[in-house]
């Protein structure tokens, strides 16, 4: 049988997710290998080190450098308060003395007696890892992290924005092809992953961040309203750290696109259960995807996993998506792989694929498909 790599966008009914939780520096690991932990539950944390903050004591008192270590008030090392005196001068037979005081919390890390400057340390800034999914520890990783263990079902998106998000998930629409609107959304959704049909509008999403949700997954985006959102317009580049309470999905496309029926299946067949997202994708070398972990009860298990991490690649027989213009977003089945060059209207040759969609077959080029990995 003819076959073909591409990458996939994986659409599972059941499947081994696992996820690494690294802190950015070396810390402490808090929980141990084959702990149960739950998504708001801290798995390893550290401290960073604080923004380092000159003063230049010398200038400011108008004394020689070399005499800063006898009108110093706290040495290296020191702790020091936001407003504590920090070096006092001698003054005049004692009076009219000048003092510098600490414009930050922290410590004094050091001192220079050739250009009179001193060198504050800010308050460490602690830094904490959640687990984001339910599942088991795995393996911990002396001082650095752990890897979670999850069974789940598991979504694949074409593009996201906002980064890692958790909460009940919510089916609002009856219809893959319904759009969100404003008025479908209410505070009784605060905290949620609301899932949609073809489309959210910019309006509908911003009232979205207004009440807090959690998260919107949804078939279709308007790409020019990212940047209404964003502040700034959205290139060739990683998502998923912008400040967004309100993560979004899209699983199909820019536009007015229905959900795929395995997509939209699968989520209604998991309503109301609690849910992991992040909308983080980078559309560059090193392919991330914007995903949607379920976390199953050992009830809810077939015992027919698919493994996340091989792919088949395209087959004939298999489900693609169409991924570029005219046929954008389209989903059809591969009936035919020709092993020989076809030249394309711009009259380059390349290896094409035949592919039927809603009845009619269609020649494209490999490489405006992607296969949709399903179990």
């Amino acid at each position: 049988m003819a076959h073909a790599y591409t990458p996939g966008l994986k659409i599972l009914h059941e499947t081994k997710v696992v996820k690494e939780r690294r802190l950015p520096l070396k810390g402490e690991v808090i929980v141990r290998e084959d702990q149960q932990v739950e998504p708001d539950d801290i798995v390893a944390r550290t401290e960073l080190p604080g923004n380092v903050q000159m003063v230049n004591v010398a200038n400011i008192l108008n004394i020689d450098p070399a005499d800063i270590d006898q009108i110093m008030k706290v040495k290296p090392g020191g702790k020091i308060k936001k407003g504590d005196l920090l070096a006092e001068s001698p003054g005049l037979f004692g009076l009219f003395k000048s003092r510098v005081t600490s414009p930050v919390n922290g410590t004094v890390e050091s001192y220079s007696d050739v250009t009179g400057q001193v060198i504050l340390r800010e308050t460490p800034i602690p830094v904490e890892i959640d687990a984001y999914i339910s599942g088991r520890v795995k393996e911990t990783i002396p001082e650095e992290g752990v890897y979670i263990e999850t069974d789940a079902a598991f979504i694949q998106g074409i593009f996201g924005i906002g980064g890692e998000s958790r909460g009940e998930l919510r089916v609002i629409v009856s219809d893959r092809g319904e759009e969100i609107t404003p008025d479908m959304l209410d505070d009784s959704m605060s905290g949620k992953v609301i899932v949609g049909g073809s489309h959210i509008s910019l309006e509908a999403y911003k009232r979205a961040l207004d009440l807090q949700l959690a998260g919107v997954v949804v078939g279709g985006f308007n790409y020019h309203d990212l940047e209404s959102i964003l502040g700034y317009t959205l290139g060739v580049a990683i998502t998923g750290s912008e400040d967004l309470v309100t993560s979004l999905v899209v699983t199909e496309g820019f536009g007015k696109i229905k959900m795929s029926h395995r997509t939209f299946d699968l989520l209604k067949e998991f309503d109301n259960h609690n849910v992991s997202i992040n909308g983080a994708t980078q559309i560059r070398a090193g392919v991330i995807r914007p995903e949607i972990v379920i976390p199953l009860s050992p009830d809810e298990m077939t015992g027919e996993h698919k493994d996340i991490g091989t792919s088949t690649g395209i087959t004939e027989g298999g489900l693609v998506r169409v991924i570029r213009a005219p046929y954008f977003g389209q989903i059809g089945t591969v009936t035919g792989l020709p092993s020989e060059l076809q030249q394309m209207e711009s009259e380059t040759k390349v290896r094409v694929a035949e592919v039927e969609i809603k009845g009619e077959r269609f020649i494209i080029p490999r490489a405006n498909l992607e296969l949709v990995e399903t179990d």
